[in-house]
């Protein structure tokens, strides 16, 4: 008996999925276990495994797009079966296809050469007004090298321009001509104004799954969960100093490890903070498990560094760039990026000296981690100079207090200013 295939939920926040690439085809058998198709989800491109054997007797959905979780893909059933009543009504509209760099290009459109458009001097003018759809990496490669999208033929789902298009219009395109004497400023301006003018007015740059789901998630965040912000500003001598000396020795223990003992042992100490609002009551945590935020192409995503509080630094050194990879190529599975009861979000490697982070829910409350700066600092009445970083703590009210929220930060001051008391 045919079984209908529905796309199934495959993170705890997913609400849609994006078919990248169907890893059987209609008339293939498949077998329990085996995988069917790459999906990218809210947090991940993971491979969707059949639940029943059987023979591939109809693909509903087409490769780059979105569909809700429970709705149906494919039918697997026996050679020959009927599964026509299985299939959608006849005329029931179907999603629209979309695809972003990450995902694979649909059957149909990779049979397409790409093109680039006649440039003004050969053909008609470029159209104007109008609105460019193009994924992400695309408009960076175009800007990158000066290509105008406006005069490429996009060959991704509805004339989107995808990476492909780029790379071939950079194929076709004729070597630079040797320069000229330089033009007056005034025929450079009017030619960059004319040039702007016949190219698109604006581009639509369609949300990628897991930015869809950011833009839901921090709007759940900031408007309900009533946040409270509070700024430290931690004396990181010591710690730059058993960086340095570490990094002597070869090891890989960055800050940023050191700092994520240092939070997981002020937790354990302050469990008020490793918490959750759970409607009618707090839900407090025995373990500490440390979201650690890593900035995607497309968003970031949290990988869960468990039982933090209980690790030496070189494990959580390894484990932290293991996930971080992980996280950048999508290949981190549910168990690795739910969970967390407490997240640290550091932008102290891009310069950023002090900024104020989202709660992630049902968290109670991040960590928001800026650089390691050198500061003239009075130590004993005198000017010296010192290592110093401001961390700033974003807490839920609802859970707990400014007091608790202090008490955590003076712990975890006392941890990094003192890193011996951490072994």
């Amino acid at each position: 008996m045919a079984s209908r295939v529905v796309m199934p939920k495959l993170s705890d926040t997913m609400e849609e999925g994006r078919i990248l690439r169907w890893l059987k085809h209609e008339g293939d058998t498949i077998e329990t276990g085996q995988a069917l198709a790459e999906v990218e989800t809210d947090k991940a491109t993971v491979e969707m495994e059949a639940y029943t054997s059987g023979t591939i007797r109809k693909l509903i959905s087409t490769e780059g797009q979105f569909v809700k979780v429970g709705d149906l893909i494919a039918i697997i059933g026996a050679p020959g079966e009927d599964v026509s009543a299985l299939l959608p009504a006849a005329g029931a509209p179907a999603p629209a296809a979309e695809m972003t760099p990450s995902a694979a290009p649909a059957p149909a459109a990779a049979a397409q050469a790409p093109q680039a458009a006649p440039s003004p001097a050969a053909g008609p003018p470029a159209a104007t007004g109008r609105s460019l759809k193009a994924s992400p990496l695309a408009l960076r490669m175009a800007a990158e090298a000066g290509l105008d999208l406006g005069r490429l033929q996009g060959t991704g789902p509805q004339g989107r321009v995808i990476k492909r298009d780029i790379e071939a219009a950079l194929a076709q395109a004729p070597a630079a001509a040797p320069a000229s004497q330089p033009a007056p400023q005034r025929a450079r301006s009017l030619s960059l104004v004319a040039a702007r003018e016949s190219g698109p007015e604006s581009q639509d740059v369609e949300l990628s799954p897991v930015r869809r789901t950011i833009a839901k998630r921090l709007v759940q965040s900031k408007g309900p969960v009533p946040h409270f912000y509070l700024t430290i500003d931690v004396a990181m001598d010591r710690v730059w100093d058993a960086y340095k000396a570490l990094r002597d020795q070869k090891s890989s223990i960055s800050i940023n490890d050191i700092i994520v003992k240092a939070a997981a042992l002020a937790l354990r100490q302050h469990p008020e903070i490793n918490a959750s609002f759970a409607g009618d009551h707090v839900k407090v945590y025995s373990r500490v498990h440390i979201g650690m935020a890593v900035a995607l192409e497309d968003g970031l995503i949290t990988p869960v560094l468990r039982d933090a509080d209980l690790k030496p630094l070189e494990e959580i050194s390894e484990e932290a760039r293991s996930l971080a990879e992980r996280a950048r190529a999508k290949k981190l599975q549910p168990n690795e990026y739910t969970g967390a009861t407490f997240s640290i979000s550091n932008l102290g490697m891009m310069g950023i000296e002090e900024f104020s982070a989202i709660i992630n829910p049902p968290e109670a409350a991040i960590l928001a981690v800026g650089a390691v700066r050198q500061v003239p600092v009075i130590v004993d009445g005198a000017v010296t100079v010192g290592w110093r970083m401001k961390a700033t703590l974003s807490v839920d009210h609802r859970v707990a207090d400014g007091a608790a929220g202090a008490r955590f930060l003076q712990t975890l001051r006392k941890f990094l200013e003192h890193p011996l008391l951490m072994a």
